[in-house]
């Protein structure tokens, strides 16, 4: 079969990888894809959210499955689109439709998804500017830290976490009458700050069955020890030594039953990932957020300890046969250390030249910020390479990353030298 990757980052090289592994694949796409998938795969330059591209690209290229990486097409419906056209309406899609991704499109929807479904979250309110002033009130309810959000896609941006009750009314104030975040911020949901150590579930589901994929753990600061600014994740760990089978026990029982259980009894045909942010306090699952998509560098750890047919998974998810399909992970541990561009998550330049990464015997080089040019890999993004390794202990695992670094070089490149630093 001919498959369709859509996106171009780290995520969709290690799902490019695992899928060409199958024997089932005849031709591989990724659409826009980048250096990396360009090895396994073949690029097709063009925008995921342009659904009329994304649709002549599927009926030349004889496409019979596609895999959506990022949130965007799927919050704007790209499954809905296919199954509303009649030339592409049979073809699988893997990823929810327009109702499912509102658990990641709208913060307001989700919180509202888990208090009905009985599924342990923060408590929370939401606000828009004609409620500026209850909202104001509801912060001097809460202790500190505050937590802002807001409620649409504001690309990763959207999460504010401020520790002084003036700053978090001047910032709801910006987000709502100034549109700090755009349209996204048009309503702010605020809730109770969790306490606890937060890692991530993933879950695999054809809307009925499902397979609960390999918990991790991933880094979003900037700065060693957890310092500086927030990026789109600096490193990840998988499995998390603290989510123990008794811990997984209660966020299967707790968490995704009850998600599961609950898109159902909403009417909502569910067919991909969810993306489960949890916090632990003390052994009990809260719920951060839902996404509705891998994410990115967790799948760097989360699909290579996978031993199992990714496609033969995902026609499961198709055809909602996913109870019968094998599904086997490897004991061992996986880390991965993410390459940045220098000034990352500031501003920073792209079209520097790498060299060395095909030095990095002992570990897997994932592709995410870069680029084909002049016949020279070049970074073409904040987050440039995800280095992955394997390990029977997380120092081990981190240890050939590291290793696997010194090799590699590009100007400015930038990574935490203590991915784990909590967890070993």
């Amino acid at each position: 079969m001919n498959i369709l990757i859509l996106g171009s980052g780290g995520r969709e090289h290690a799902f490019a990888k695992k899928l060409s592994e199958s024997n089932k694949i005849t031709k591989l796409f990724v659409a826009p894809g980048n250096a990396g998938t360009s090895a396994v795969a073949t690029n097709i330059a063009i925008n995921p959210t342009n659904f009329n591209q994304v649709k002549e690209v599927v009926l030349q290229n004889d496409i019979t499955m596609v895999v959506v990486g990022p949130e965007a097409p799927l919050v704007e419906g790209i499954h809905d689109f296919f199954l509303a056209d009649s030339e592409l309406k049979n073809i699988a899609v893997i990823g929810p439709k327009k109702d499912g991704a509102l658990l990641e499109g709208s913060k307001d929807f989700s919180k509202q998804f888990m208090i009905k479904h009985g599924i342990p979250t923060a408590r929370y309110e939401s606000f828009t500017s004609e409620t500026l002033q209850k909202g104001q009130a509801f912060l001097e309810t809460l202790s500190p830290p505050y937590v802002l959000k807001a409620d649409g896609l504001a690309g990763g941006k959207g999460v504010l976490i401020l520790t002084d009750l003036g700053q978090a009314k001047s910032e709801l104030k910006e987000m709502l009458s100034n549109q700090k975040f755009g349209d996204a911020s048009a309503t702010v949901v605020i809730e109770e700050f969790l306490k606890g150590i937060e890692l991530s579930v993933f879950v695999l589901t054809d809307g009925k069955n499902y397979k609960i994929l390999p918990s991790a753990k991933d880094y979003k600061r900037i700065g060693e020890g957890d310092a500086g600014l927030n990026t789109g994740g600096m490193g990840a760990i998988s499995p998390v030594p603290f989510a123990t089978d008794d811990f997984l026990q209660k966020v299967e029982d707790l968490v995704v039953k009850p998600t599961i259980n609950g898109l159902q009894k909403d009417g909502i045909d569910y067919r991909g990932f969810i993306f489960i942010g949890l916090m632990n306090d003390n052994g009990n699952p809260s719920v951060v957020e839902y996404n509705v998509r891998m994410g990115d560098p967790e799948t760097e750890v989360v699909l290579p300890r996978i031993e199992s047919d990714l496609v033969d998974l995902f026609e499961g998810v198709a055809n909602r046969t996913l109870d019968k399909k094998s599904y086997k992970v490897t004991s061992q541990t996986a880390t991965t250390v993410m390459l940045v561009a220098g000034g990352y998550p500031e501003a920073y330049e792209k079209g520097k030249e790498i060299t060395g990464f095909d030095l990095a015997e002992d570990s897997i080089v994932f592709h995410a910020g870069t680029t084909l040019k002049d016949g020279k890999v070049v970074s073409n993004g904040g987050r440039v390479m995800a280095i992955t390794s394997f390990g029977d202990s997380i120092q081990e695992a981190l240890d050939k990353s590291y290793k696997s670094i010194d090799k590699i070089s590009f100007e400015g490149m930038n990574y935490r030298k203590d991915i784990g630093f909590d967890l070993v």
